[in-house]
């Protein structure tokens, strides 16, 4: 018998950030269990809460697990008579936006089972080549707190189309690692982009533009690149190989965000990490403000094929403390989810298939 578990959490950010087009103060977090043959692995996504930039929002992603993935799931049960190994899964991924952050949660809780029936961990799977920097994200939109820990290689600060504040430049004079202008797509044009590079870069070293412009707008980010004089990195443009191909043939980007939801999945990561390094690019495990679960596979992720600063800080919630969100496991990634984390959430699909 198989059964699939689909939890909802809601979690409030203690710190949260301001985006141009969204306010982080709050995050939900997707949790999948997949119990077969006495053995189950958990997988997590924290999918944005309404579509925007070219990400689905929770609800179509809760449907596409409803709709596709169980069912594509239960079908290779029935014929095949055992679950799919977690290295075909991406496979499973349609052209729907919600395909892909839904097919990585079930590439989670599937290589999270197979470690545990093997007895073996992410480390022997994946060992660790680099010990990847860290990076944290802060806003200079508004005057949230802002609470960076000494061990963060870099700041990626969130702003938009309009000009920077006087208070916020005093705070960037206070930073002493590289900072990464974010623009989630609102940038106004190359000379605002090039006028506030040069302003930030009075007080603080600018190691980076990101995502300027909109998703897919390869040609005038390209046109941005060539102006300025520090390089340009793509985040939301980044969810397949072809995307990468883009950004190589018009010499758009430096630096890529590798996001395993948003490009379908821990097995797309690395094959999209290890073409872009291939062709001189830098890449980054990016993030979704996911729980402890979730930020230790990515840190086994990028340890294993990335040596630029990454998202794989643990994110802050309201209540942090009040119980264990993760427990120790001697195999599988290391840690699980939490009884008391589960707890918390909704149930949001229960199924059991007998075969």
């Amino acid at each position: 018998m198989m059964k699939v578990t689909l939890w909802r959490q809601d979690a409030e950010i203690l710190r949260p950030v301001r985006a141009a087009a969204q306010h982080h103060d709050a995050r939900s977090r997707l949790f999948v269990r997949v119990e077969y043959a006495g053995s189950a692995g958990y997988g997590e996504v924290a999918p944005q809460p309404e579509a925007l930039n070219g990400d689905a929002g929770i609800t179509d992603v809760v449907d596409e697990v409803r709709v596709f993935v169980v069912p594509q799931l239960q079908n290779i049960l029935e014929r095949e008579g055992d679950l799919p190994s977690w290295t075909r899964v991406a496979r499973f991924a349609g052209s729907r936006a919600a395909s892909n952050p839904a097919v990585a949660l079930l590439e989670m809780a599937l290589l999270d089972r197979e470690l545990r029936v093997a007895r073996s961990s992410i480390d022997d799977l994946w060992p660790a080549i680099y010990d990847t920097p860290l990076q944290t994200t802060v806003s200079l939109i508004d005057d949230g707190d802002w609470r960076i820990d000494d061990a963060v290689a870099r700041v990626r600060a969130k702003v938009s189309a309009a000009p920077i504040t006087a208070s916020a430049l005093r705070r960037l004079g206070e930073l002493t690692v590289p900072v990464l202008l974010d623009y989630n797509c609102t940038a106004g044009g190359d000379l605002e982009v090039i006028e506030q590079v040069r302003v930030v870069r009075g007080v603080a070293e600018v190691a980076a533009v990101e995502q300027p412009y909109a998703v897919g707008n390869v040609v005038d980010t390209a046109r941005l690149a060539e102006r300025l004089d520090v390089a340009v990195s793509v985040d939301e443009g980044v969810r397949s190989l072809r995307d990468v191909a883009q950004l190589v043939r018009y010499h758009a980007a430096e630096i890529i965000c590798v996001k395993p939801a948003r490009v379908g999945g821990l097995a797309n990561a690395r094959t999209i990490v290890a073409e872009a390094r291939a062709a001189g690019l830098r890449p980054y495990v990016g993030g979704f403000f996911e729980s402890p679960y979730a930020r230790a596979v990515h840190t086994a992720l990028a340890r294993s094929c990335v040596d630029q600063p990454s998202d794989l800080s643990p994110v802050a919630v309201v209540g942090d403390g009040d119980s264990r969100e993760v427990d120790p496991v001697a195999d599988g990634f290391g840690v699980t989810p939490s009884a008391e984390m589960l707890a918390r959430g909704a149930v949001l699909v229960d199924v059991e298939v007998t075969t």
